[in-house]
């Protein structure tokens, strides 16, 4: 049996790859710059979005070895961030309590650090489970 570090999951990719014109999918596994040149040009007009549907498998296993296992799930922080990002709800999830009640009470400051958190969000998860 092969121990697989799994920490993204290929179905998410997927659904977010329907919006892969803004760069979601690309987001969540960790590609953060071209993530936001895809935010930036609809997904290299369409061209880059349509590729990424045969590249996803690869872009999955990327993030499996770039990024930890541990208490937290890498899709969990995503959902929360995506939803919840202006309440700062990622943060308490991570344990990020002082930044938490800070975007809680600035609406993750002024939407500013919202953004901010979509390039990082990989990072904070795998230094959380990192004990960092």
């Amino acid at each position: 049996m092969v121990d697989r570090n799994d920490t993204h999951s290929l179905t998410i990719g997927y659904v977010l790859w329907l919006f892969g014109f803004l760069g979601a999918h690309r987001f969540y596994y960790g590609k953060k710059w071209t993530g936001l040149l895809w935010l930036l040009t609809g997904g290299l007009l369409g061209i880059g979005w349509i590729i990424d549907l045969f590249l996803m498998p690869k872009l999955e296993a990327d993030a499996d070895q770039r990024y930890a296992m541990g208490r937290n799930d890498y899709t969990v922080a995503w959902v929360l961030l995506t939803f919840g990002g202006p309440l700062g709800l990622h943060r308490f999830y991570l344990g990020r309590w002082k930044s938490g009640l800070l975007w809680l009470l600035t609406g993750g400051l002024f939407g500013i650090g919202w953004v901010v958190d979509f390039m990082n969000m990989n990072e904070m998860v795998h230094e959380a489970n990192l004990g960092g």
